[in-house]
């Protein structure tokens, strides 16, 4: 996802056709052109210097960044969408795909090319482990690099670069969770807000870098995420998206719950799991809209499903990575389910909730994989009728368990023909889901202007689809109201107001 609205985040999503750059330098806003650091939401706090950050990659990406730019302030930075001005320009990376690590090679030589001389320049995030030499030492391209548990050094790392000591801080932590950090919201739409409630993965799937970039598998206070969600509320927030590798296998020791929340259970578990955590962050209040992101599939529980068809402020909308449709590229991938495992799984939620949507991640192309195994997973697509998924051909990264031990032998023309095959069935399913909502009327969170139109909203439903819809005098950013569907594309519902 583009996060358009950003003044000071380039936020850019991996696809499998392409990862686009962004930039905001174009549009500055008149205080950044006279020179003055601008952030958004200001208490009108004096800053001393300015930073500029680009962020790449998953939701979790732009949820840490916001976390650097509260550690960032706390040493005088404000944030700016000038880059020439910065007098400290971050990258926060993904290692995803080879394809992100090009193109934050091509930004860092970018980079040099346009800061001022004395500007620092860093790299964070999930490529700071693995390329760490060559950005230092043999391209010379950074003078700071920072993994993703180590961002409290930044103020020491920084003060370092600027007597002229390379710095590197790339230690992952089995502690770390930055509960104690309050994020400084640089999405400017006051609407919707990340909430990160775990770090690192412990599943090892053999295709995957993050349990190498981001570390083991650890979750935050629950205290911490309640206090959170509950101050973004009272500040007008209407809704949060719950982040982990894997939320749902979210666990929490405790002594004692809040005062202000009735103990989930008979009072003699010690442990909050997800499904638990999910219900105490919808009670907080019946206006507060519930997302969570990512969901594994030999995790989610039938507990998740009844906590979300028990409460409407809990969308109805669930990210299941599927991967593959095929038990043995599944083995493969150890992704430790199969494909019925994932059917079954899918069933349930269809029972549990008939008006829940799913989406998913497809990889084509993987090692020794099959016309037959692809079919597969064309027809779990099918099956499972995604309302739209993320769609990659395999690339290879170094150092994970499919590269030590799997072949990357599938012609890169067959896993482009797959892949176009993939992104057509997936295209076709989601405007027939689409036109299948025609008719309906959903409850809308109004979002922003819509993208096309100054005249429109743009808004989602539960079901995590957008809908424009005219503008109304009445209605505003952050309001509810009820929109019927008149139209559909592949990508978007189009709607008129009914009712506020």
């Amino acid at each position: 996802m583009l996060y358009d609205n950003n003044p000071t985040i380039v936020n850019v999503n991996h696809t499998d056709e392409i990862l686009k750059l962004k930039s905001h330098s174009s549009q500055l806003l008149s205080e950044v052109e006279q020179g003055a650091p601008y952030l958004p939401g200001s208490d009108n706090t004096v800053y001393t210097k300015s930073f500029y950050v680009e962020s790449y990659g998953c939701q979790m990406n732009f949820s840490d960044t916001e976390i650097v730019a509260s550690i960032l302030k706390q040493s005088g930075f404000g944030p700016t969408r000038n880059i020439e001005i910065a007098d400290l320009i971050l990258i926060n990376t993904c290692s995803i795909r080879e394809k992100a690590e090009d193109t934050v090679r091509k930004r860092l030589k970018f980079f040099g090319k346009v800061k001022r001389p004395a500007a620092l320049v860093g790299v964070l995030g999930c490529m700071a482990e693995r390329l760490k030499a060559k950005f230092l030492e043999e391209e010379k391209l950074v003078d700071i690099v920072v993994g993703p548990d180590a961002y409290r050094d930044l103020p020491r790392l920084i003060e370092g670069a600027e007597d002229g000591e390379k710095g590197v801080n790339v230690f992952l932590s089995r502690e770390e969770t930055y509960a104690d950090i309050s994020p400084v919201r640089l999405d400017t739409n006051g609407v919707a807000a990340f909430i990160s409630i775990m770090r690192g993965c412990d599943n090892m799937c053999s295709f995957c870098v993050v349990p190498f970039t981001r570390g083991r598998e650890r979750s935050r206070d629950a205290f911490s995420i309640i206090a959170e969600a509950s101050d973004l509320f009272d500040r007008g927030y209407r809704e949060v998206t719950l982040l982990g590798q894997n939320v749902d296998s979210y666990k929490f020791s405790y002594e004692q719950l809040a005062v202000s929340h009735e103990p989930l259970t008979d009072g003699s578990s010690k442990l909050i799991n997800f499904a638990q955590l999910l219900e105490m962050v919808a009670q907080i209040h019946s206006d507060l809209r519930v997302r969570f992101s990512t969901s594994h599939p030999k995790d989610i529980t039938d507990e998740v499903l009844h906590t979300m068809a028990r409460y409407e402020n809990i969308c109805k909308y669930i990210h299941l990575p599927v991967q593959s449709g095929n038990s043995d590229i599944l083995k493969k991938m150890n992704r430790t389910y199969d494909r019925e495992w994932y059917i079954n799984r899918v069933k349930s939620i269809y029972e549990i909730m008939p008006d829940c949507a799913i989406s998913s991640d497809i990889i084509t192309g993987f090692c020794t994989e099959t016309e037959e195994q692809h079919q597969d997973t064309l027809s779990m697509i099918a099956y499972a009728d995604y309302t739209m998924s993320y769609m990659f051909m395999y690339s290879e990264r170094p150092n994970t368990p499919a590269a030590k031990k799997y072949l990357d032998d599938v012609p890169i023309e067959v896993k482009n023909m797959r892949l176009n095959e993939i992104v057509t069935l997936q295209r076709t399913g989601s405007h027939k889901h689409n036109l299948r909502d025609i008719g309906k009327t959903f409850k809308v969170l109004i979002e922003g202007t819509a993208k096309k139109s100054a005249n429109e909203f743009k808004g989602r439903n539960s079901q995590n689809k957008v809908i424009v819809f005219k503008k109304q005098d009445d209605l505003k950013l952050g309001d509810y109201c009820y929109v019927k569907v008149l139209d559909a594309t592949s990508a978007t519902l189009l709607g008129e107001v009914v009712s506020c």
